[in-house]
């Protein structure tokens, strides 16, 4: 049996090319003679056909060269792959299973057992298709996503609508979607409203509702309203495109089952191979067994012997496990990560943008009683011209409220971050600081600041409800004062609490809430989830000390982000977890499994769904060797007859190969 093949793509818009199923990885230079899959199927009929045919010839007593025709029929037809599998395995070189099969057809043939090889070569070749289909199955809902898209797009010139292939459209056109099609490309609602079935991207069940503004994604389905969409994102970089080429990579990725298997194939076929001249020679040479007697048993130990079972049921569901999950919105990056999830019982969240909603609000703009003359809006256009060069959540809270008040917004110089603290700049020729209490304690220790009790109280004050706060102070000759605070709130996501009791159902010990936000606000946060432990104030380098933390006490820990501020994090841990991969490139890129739709809830069903495929690995590989090691068993104390060990090996194969693909269907 051949090992799954490691192929390559061009291009993420072309035909998807995935691991070959795990006893077929027939050579390009061979393609022409193989064909398809029905090609194959079509093979399987002829072996059936021979096999029955030559042995009713024998029964009936025609010549016996109709009869060998018939059984040569069905060997050439039942081995043809497994033998170009074997010579391209040995031109590496290498040594397979399809090479086994083949000789104990030849084996049975040589000892006047043609039907018996004609039954083996049939069954076997039976299974490969069975295999091939159950394969293919795993990657069709993939594969299926880039027939989803249209290949046109209607596309705005002026007064006119004009029909334009997908690859020739640039960012910026805006094309036109009638109720009941499907959007081409990514980008953006300029005009008109309505609701959008995302199901086939995120795994979202209920259609998003799209107004102007709102992100949209090709190949979903537009489902009542005609809208206007303005590309943002060319064919080959839409979230649908960069869906399946991950995917691609994540069924070439081995997972660590496979890839002991596969270091496990070769010593093993070869020492099945010394098995079987072992079981010829010694009959032969010590005790004078007859030779047709000797060589049928050994031909029947081959038989039994063959991993074939084993080395198929971890692709087998591997593969149907991340079909599975892309069907609900979770992408699993490599067969590797759905093996380690099934081992995590620690998971640490982010807090902002992962157990809230991350839309932070400012709300509380507060001028400092009784300093120099300022007004909220002067306090909010200083604070928004240095917190303008930030890329923080806060900041970008500062500045939209700022412009939705359409205050004029001073030009700042100097700009400096401290990460995790806070900003500074100089506007209008003062230094103007923005941070927490840290930034306080830190930057500006040792230093008299004017009002600076007061300040720390309110902030405390906005702390204790539940909102992150920060000081303004402003520097002028060495002299500061703090001029106010701000108070920026966020919303704990609804499906939160629930996710977090459905993991500790799933059997997660211990939840961990790691933020860079004050200890208030961690512990009220903390406490109406349930979460176990909480750490705040956490600079990025010290979230890192405590995945190390949690790794010394537990076997797998998990990290939950949303890929752009917790990246040390993230990838320190075993696990890491990215937000709302649909429309997040970081997440995409940085996460090993992905929440595509930006839903919590989706966590619980991604645990399982790996718990589900080492339960379902645990099962294969018993099946597997038991049937090996029951057949060895039987043939030498009882005897069994050659068709009984191929009806048990072939049987086994097909069996881990359908309990694999049941992992299809899990919902969890």
């Amino acid at each position: 049996m051949a090992k799954p093949s490691t192929s390559t793509s061009g291009s993420a818009a072309s035909e998807p090319e995935h691991a070959g199923s795990a006893r077929h990885r027939i050579g390009r230079s061979t393609d022409i003679w193989t064909g398809g899959l029905r090609i194959q199927a079509a093979f399987v009929v002829l072996t059936f056909v021979g096999m029955i045919g030559g042995l009713l010839a024998s029964w009936t007593g025609v010549s016996t060269t109709i009869v060998w025709a018939l059984y040569g029929l069905a060997y050439v037809c039942g081995g043809w792959y497994g033998l170009l599998e074997s010579i391209e395995a040995l031109q590496e070189p290498a040594v397979e299973i399809d090479l086994l099969m083949v000789l104990a057809a030849l084996g049975a043939a040589f000892i006047g057992a043609p039907f018996e090889g004609a039954m083996l070569l049939f069954l076997f070749s039976l299974a490969t298709v069975l295999e091939e289909y159950a394969t293919n199955r795993s990657r069709t809902a993939i594969a299926a996503l880039m027939e989803m898209r249209p290949d046109t797009a209607r596309i705005k010139r002026g007064q006119t609508v004009e029909r334009t292939p997908i690859d020739d459209v640039a960012i910026g056109d805006v094309y036109v979607v009638r109720p009941g099609e499907r959007l081409p490309l990514d980008g953006a609602v300029v005009a008109g409203e309505s609701t959008i079935d995302q199901s086939s991207l995120t795994g979202e069940s209920v259609p998003m509702p799209k107004a102007p503004g709102d992100e949209v994604f090709g190949g979903t389905m537009n489902e009542t309203g005609s809208i206007e969409v303005e590309v943002t994102r060319l064919a080959h970089e839409s979230a649908i495109t960069r869906l399946i080429r991950l995917v691609e990579e994540a069924q070439r990725k081995r997972a660590p089952t496979q890839q002991l298997i596969d270091r496990f194939e070769q010593p093993y076929v070869l020492a099945v191979f010394g098995m079987t001249l072992l079981a010829i020679a010694l009959p032969l040479t010590v005790w004078g067994s007859p030779v047709d007697a000797t060589v049928y048993r050994a031909m029947t130990l081959m038989v039994a012997a063959s991993p074939c079972a084993v080395i198929i049921s971890t692709p087998a569901a591997v593969l149907s496990a991340i079909s599975a999950g892309g069907r609900q919105g979770v992408l699993f990056k490599g067969g590797e990560h759905i093996e380690t999830a099934g081992d995590v019982d620690a998971i640490a969240f982010d807090k902002t943008g992962t157990l809230t909603e991350g839309n932070i609000q400012l709300t509380d703009i507060v001028p400092r009683p009784g300093a120099s003359s300022i007004t909220d809006g002067e306090l909010l256009a200083i604070a928004a011209a240095v917190q303008s060069r930030s890329e923080h959540h806060l900041a970008e809270a500062t500045v939209e409220t700022a412009t939705e008040r359409d205050l004029t917004i001073p030009a700042v110089t100097g700009f400096e971050a401290v990460v995790g603290k806070g900003v500074r700049g100089t506007v209008d020729g003062q230094v103007i600081h923005i941070g927490n209490p840290r930034y306080v304690e830190t930057e500006l220790a040792d230093r008299a600041i004017d009002g600076v009790e007061s300040g720390l109280a309110a902030v405390g004050e906005l702390e204790s409800r539940g909102k992150t706060s920060v000081l303004v102070i402003s520097e002028t000759d060495d002299q500061l004062a703090v001029r106010g605070w701000l108070g920026f709130s966020d919303t704990i996501r609804a499906d939160a609490a629930a996710t977090i009791e459905a993991l500790r159902e799933r059997g997660v010990e211990r939840l961990i809430m790691l933020t860079g936000d004050n200890e208030r606000v961690a512990a009220a946060i903390a406490a109406e989830l349930g979460i176990d432990e909480y750490y705040a104030e956490l600079l990025p380098e010290e979230k890192v000390t405590h995945i190390e933390q949690l790794q010394e006490r537990y076997a797998a820990v998990a990290m939950v982000g949303d890929g752009v501020n917790d990246a040390p994090a993230l990838a320190t841990a075993d696990i890491s977890i990215g937000m709302g991969g649909a429309g997040t490139d970081v997440a995409l890129d940085t996460a090993d499994i992905v929440l595509m739709s930006d839903r919590l809830s989706q966590l619980p069903y991604a645990f399982a769904l790996s718990r589900e495929t080492r339960k379902t690995l645990y099962i294969n590989f018993s099946i597997a060797f038991g049937a090996i090691a029951l057949m060895i068993v039987a043939i030498l104390t009882a005897g069994i007859p050659l068709p009984v060990a191929v009806i048990g090996h072939e049987g086994s194969t097909v069996l881990v190969s359908l309990i694999g693909l049941r992992l299809l269907r899990f919902d969890g």
